[in-house]
């Protein structure tokens, strides 16, 4: 899996091309923060709309499909459920990150831009998510390339930490 980064800006996502933009949401944040909420933005209200409507209950496990062409160079968008603010911790990023995994392997997407769960309320520590993202994909060829929503310090820790890696396993591979 080769990673990239965009950091969270439309102006940046317009930019980026890939098949699939991947969220996650609260169920107990309204209106949607981080990616989920620029989506909203761009799509009026949409999002906001869904989840007050209760046709999507963000609770973890369930995943919503969006059509994104022409607001959004994506063709679609992935909504995952994050279930509770207060309830999110390594265990939910690690099942929902591995959801979202199956999902992009089931819809043979190859690139897409994905704002890891938890990452834009800082839930998580970046370095941790990326950690725990690597072990799932392991070295699965159908996830090629995403491109990883994060703001530049978070793109600079997880660089470092993912070099950090490739040194200690070449290390113990040269051994």
């Amino acid at each position: 899996m080769e990673l990239r980064f965009v950091t969270p800006d439309l102006r940046r996502l317009d930019e980026v091309g890939a098949e699939v933009l991947a969220c996650g949401v609260f169920s107990d944040v309204l209106p949607p923060h981080g990616t989920a909420g620029l989506l909203d933005f761009r799509l009026a209200g949409l999002v906001s709309r869904l989840l007050e409507d209760g046709f999507l209950t963000a609770q973890r496990g369930e995943v919503m499909m969006i059509p994104l062409r022409p607001k959004l160079p994506f063709d679609k968008a992935l909504l995952f459920g994050l279930g509770e603010r207060s309830s999110f911790d390594d265990g939910a990023f690690r099942d929902v990150t591995a959801h979202l995994l199956r999902a992009m392997q089931e819809l043979c997407a190859r690139s897409a831009v994905v704002e890891l769960p938890g990452r834009f309320g800082a839930a998580i520590d970046p370095q941790r998510a990326a950690d725990i993202l690597l072990d799932l994909a392991g070295g699965h060829a159908e996830h090629d390339v995403w491109t990883l929503v994060e703001s530049s310090d978070a793109q600079k820790q997880i660089t470092a930490y993912m070099t950090e890696q490739r040194r200690r396993d070449r290390r113990v591979v040269l051994r």
